[in-house]
């Protein structure tokens, strides 16, 4: 008898819990890693939103074209997570108009990004998890600055596309990646955060890898390209991993110190 009291007790909790949990919709695909980072289940995503891999079955309200307003409205979310470089303001106002409740997330920082991470704890079922998961970020970005800071910092230029070639300036998460790792953002002085560059300036300004987001035969493609002008190596990080501004920026920052410096 105790034992069946017990477990009806348990069902009314656990379906307390569900029935209380906020409903949240994440707008870009590093939003909905950070909300399941942080233990929260989106009721719809954004599209590309493929990490972790039950993103894949969620309803989609947003893509490069814009956002599905009417369907997010009749979702009723609790919040919705917007990211300024991907989502339209005209929208997210609109959003607002109608009484939807809008968090932006537009990390400049891994510390930022960790912060956010900490924060939507207070939207989550399971706060403690977000809070364990921010406090692991912490600690994998001290250890990584602790162990390459002494080393003399190799130049690197940060190739994103071809033709054009862009990169990244001083005021990006990627350069911070790169510091991390004892590198130099050779275009870190930049006035734009994501300058378009010429094939003369790289050239003049001597890098001694470059680094890209990407797979293996990527590398062998750029490596082709700079030749014979240029001839350093060329490593290859996980795009995703790199390219967005979420908690698996780590397992890029652990990818690229590795490859820079392998024989540390």
């Amino acid at each position: 008898m105790a034992k069946a009291l017990l477990f009806c007790w348990l069902l009314l909790l656990s379906g307390s819990l569900l029935a209380s949990a906020p409903r949240v919709i994440t707008l870009a695909p590093h939003l909905t890693e950070l909300a399941f980072a942080a233990g929260i289940t989106p009721i719809a995503v954004s599209a590309w939103s493929d990490y972790p891999p039950q993103a894949k079955q969620i309803e989609q309200v947003a893509n490069w074209q814009g956002i599905r307003v009417e369907r997010i409205v009749q979702l009723r979310p609790d919040l919705v997570l917007a990211w300024r470089g991907g989502n339209p303001q005209r929208q997210i106002d609109q959003l607002q108009q109608l009484g939807v409740k809008i968090k932006w997330i537009d990390p400049l920082t891994l510390d930022e990004m960790i912060a956010a991470l900490a924060d939507l704890g207070h939207w989550s079922p399971r706060p403690a998890l977000a809070a364990s998961a921010a406090q692991q970020l912490q600690q994998q970005e001290a250890a990584l600055r602790q162990r390459y800071a002494q080393l003399p910092p190799v130049p690197l230029f940060l190739q994103f596309g071809q033709q054009p070639l862009f990169t990244a300036a001083k005021s990006t998460l990627q350069n911070e990646i790169i510091t991390l790792c004892a590198g130099r953002n050779i275009f870190a002085d930049s006035r734009v955060s994501w300058p378009q560059v010429s094939r003369e300036q790289v050239l003049m300004r001597h890098p001694q890898a470059i680094v890209i987001g990407g797979d293996a035969q990527q590398a062998e493609n750029i490596q082709r390209f700079w030749q014979p002008q240029l001839s350093v190596p060329v490593i290859a990080i996980n795009d995703d991993w790199l390219s967005r501004p979420g908690p698996r920026l780590l397992l890029a920052a652990r990818q690229l110190c590795a490859a820079l410096h392998t024989a540390q």
